[in-house]
């Protein structure tokens, strides 16, 4: 096996056992994403590069399925209408992105989650201060400590890695395990 490889899956696995030491704070977030769907409220996602990605993704696995069949979940990821996120870039900055969408759709009782593997994303951290200021509860998905948009976070989950790809590998599997905690929180798993 290539030394890239032997090390990849080193430093994935040492990561990956020390993730259970985030299991109170992924399943806080579990049950304020419950509450919300519950309480008839979306789940707003947003991130940057792999973490859109993953924001496309997880909100992918709530609105259509996780596992098994069952009834979709609102949610929406902020990265996916091109439109929007260029007008918005265009008319006012790139900052501004997710945080007018915030503003625009959002209501009181929703849930952001916010993912940024350093915490230091200039649009996510502008996303989270929109969500605070309209009563919208903010998770945060980082790592490399959290950095500022830790402190804007109702419930932070701060992935311990300074390596972004093992962050990211990290955070997919957090929202994987967000969604089957939420499945089964509603009773549809």
């Amino acid at each position: 096996m290539s030394d890239i490889v032997q090390r990849g899956l080193q430093e994935h696995l040492a990561l990956f056992h020390s993730l259970s030491s985030l299991g109170p704070e992924i399943e806080r977030a579990a049950s304020l994403f419950a509450g919300a769907l519950e309480n008839g409220r979306k789940l707003m996602l947003c991130g940057n590069g792999g973490s859109a990605a993953d924001s496309q993704h997880i909100a992918a696995e709530m609105a259509g399925r996780f596992v098994k069949d069952r009834r979709p979940l609102a949610a929406v990821a902020l990265s996916t209408d091109t439109s929007t996120m260029t007008c918005i870039a265009n008319d006012y900055t790139f900052d501004e992105v997710f945080s007018r969408q915030v503003m625009g759709l959002g209501v009181r009782g929703d849930c952001l989650l916010a993912i940024s593997t350093s915490g230091k994303s200039r649009n996510v951290i502008r996303a989270a201060e929109a969500a605070r200021a309209a009563q919208i509860q903010v998770v945060g998905l980082l790592g490399k400590g959290g950095g500022p948009l830790r402190e804007l976070c109702d419930v932070p989950i701060v992935v311990p890695s300074q390596i972004t790809a093992r962050i990211q590998e990290a955070h997919i599997f957090i929202g994987h395990t967000l969604c089957a905690l939420v499945e089964e929180s509603l009773g549809l798993a």
